[in-house]
């Protein structure tokens, strides 16, 4: 059994990333001392994106997981404690706010930032993981530019994979959606702008069997797809694979205790990082589901951070 006592902190952040190392930046420069948890993963979804060409700041290309040490770096440089823990549950009831990290340890905390983000959710092919960076991506706002003039397909049928091949058709000559059902899920003015669009083709009622590509150097080459209705199996080339098959939050810790929407994401206040706990605050993608951006969630963790220092004060 762990024999650590009770860690207490003006602010605990639990994740890091973007929002969580923000926070941490301006908590700690507001003499607050906060205590940084993060788990397995630091640095978030930001560590599986290699060329990042749209952060504020920089005229050349960045690396994600460079751009995510640096951050790490600059909250312990002006005072944050890092700990690697993976916080399995939280007491939000009374105050100090309480957590229990696996390793045993126990935290209290006058004020919680949560920035534990989101992630993308995959097919789960073995040959999808492969050619991850590669050609498969899910973000068409991150890596669309990669593929001018090129043939790319989205799967997915909802809001996100309609916007994301509506986005793509900026760049790449031919976006193939495909979609498992014979209708989409997206809202009707969103159909409606796809279906008029010319460089659109949807394949219905199809999934993907397998991403093909070349193993040196490594970059896809076409999908091999079954149709539902008649089972076909079938090849499509291209030269890349938006998967736009949703999101889920990592929110599972805070269920009963903090309000979600149906999909899992924190609601906040308007124009405010607070959950409907006084003193909780969200920020980053595990309450955003609309721009996940890390600028965006950079800026969510200066908000909380700041809204938490007032929340101290008074």
């Amino acid at each position: 059994m762990n024999q650590n006592p009770t860690k207490h902190t003006k602010v605990l952040i639990i994740g890091s990333g973007p929002a969580g190392y923000t926070a941490a930046v301006y908590a700690a420069r507001a003499m607050l001392k906060p205590i940084l948890v993060y788990g397995s993963e630091p640095g978030g979804q930001l560590t599986t994106t290699t060329d990042v060409e749209n952060y504020p700041g920089f005229a050349d290309v960045i690396q994600g997981p460079w751009l995510m040490d640096q951050m790490k770096e600059q909250a312990k440089a002006v005072g944050t404690e890092m700990i690697e823990d993976h916080i399995g549950s939280v007491d939000l009831k009374s105050s100090p706010f309480k957590a229990i990290g696996d390793s045993g340890q126990k935290y209290t905390a006058d004020s919680i930032i949560i920035s534990t983000g989101a992630q993308a959710r995959w097919l789960n092919l073995k040959s999808e993981q492969e050619f991850r960076g590669f050609g498969v991506s899910a973000c068409a706002t991150c890596d669309g530019f990669f593929f001018k003039n090129k043939e790319v397909a989205v799967i997915g049928g909802g809001n996100a994979a309609v916007e994301e091949a509506m986005f793509l058709t900026k760049f790449a000559s031919k976006v193939k959606l495909i979609h498992r059902r014979d209708s989409l899920r997206a809202e009707k003015m969103l159909q409606k702008k796809l279906m008029d669009n010319k460089k659109i083709e949807i394949i219905w009622d199809t999934i993907v069997e397998d991403v093909i590509g070349d193993r040196e150097p490594k970059n896809v080459k076409g999908l091999k797809v079954k149709n539902l209705k008649t089972n076909k199996i079938s090849e499509i080339k291209l030269d890349g694979v938006f998967i736009a098959i949703g999101h889920d939050p990592a929110t599972s810790l805070f269920k009963n205790q903090l309000k979600m929407d149906n999909e899992g994401y924190l609601i906040t206040k308007p124009d405010s990082t607070e959950t409907n706990i006084p003193g909780v605050y969200a920020a980053g993608d595990v309450k955003d589901k609309t721009f996940r951006q890390a600028v965006t969630a950079a800026g969510m963790g200066c908000m909380a951070a700041l809204e938490a220092e007032k929340f101290l004060s008074h």
